[in-house]
């Protein structure tokens, strides 16, 4: 049974119009404010919001079209606030596990070295952050992380090789991990002379 075949012809109707007459410059606001991949799914979420709200929808087009567009905004802006959330809490987490209180004892050497994973985390992209999650704090396997992003096991274990990768590259640029004493870098360069 079709959502459509519940619904009186004259709410359908409408709600085609509407879609017709506002899909494109609404796609075109969104894709100004975020990546296109993921526009079109802002604006899905847009329409959902206005065909459960058809009645709120204002009938001249140009109203509907700002209507709709103050929606996208609220859409968008929520949707900032959840990943901002979601990133504080990723990097607490990090941070937490990384470099949390330290036994009496503990190797300076191994300290320095969470702390440079803990800034080359922070550097690395939302995406491979979210793969490297799943597969090591969440603990799934490479089906079971695809399936929570809808992705083939196969694409899920290429992001998750570029991740750490990327995680791997972002631990060597560390400043730490680069520093060596100024004597025996003097030490060595005189010696080559």
């Amino acid at each position: 049974m079709n959502v459509t075949d519940t619904e009186p012809p004259e709410r359908t109707q409408r709600f085609g119009r509407l879609y017709e007459q506002t899909y494109a410059p609404l796609l075109r606001f969104v894709e100004r404010r975020v990546h296109p991949s993921h526009a079109e799914d802002v604006v899905a979420d847009v329409f959902l919001v206005a065909w459960r709200r058809l009645d709120d929808v204002p009938p001249a087009v140009d109203e509907a079209r700002a209507w709709l567009f103050g929606v996208a905004h609220r859409t968008l802006r929520n949707g900032l606030r959840a990943d901002q959330r979601r990133q504080a809490l990723t990097v607490r987490i990090a941070d937490g596990r990384l470099t949390g209180a330290a036994p009496a004892g503990l190797d300076p050497e191994l300290v320095a070295r969470r702390l440079d994973l803990v800034q080359a985390w922070r550097r690395l992209s939302p995406i491979h952050r979210e793969t490297l999650a799943l597969a090591v704090w969440d603990g799934l396997t490479a089906p079971q992380a695809a399936r929570v992003l809808g992705i083939s096991p196969v694409a899920f274990r290429l992001r998750l090789t570029r991740a750490r990768r990327a995680l791997r590259h972002h631990t060597d640029a560390a400043p730490t991990a680069k520093t060596q004493p100024l004597t025996t870098a003097t030490t060595d360069s005189r010696s080559t002379r």
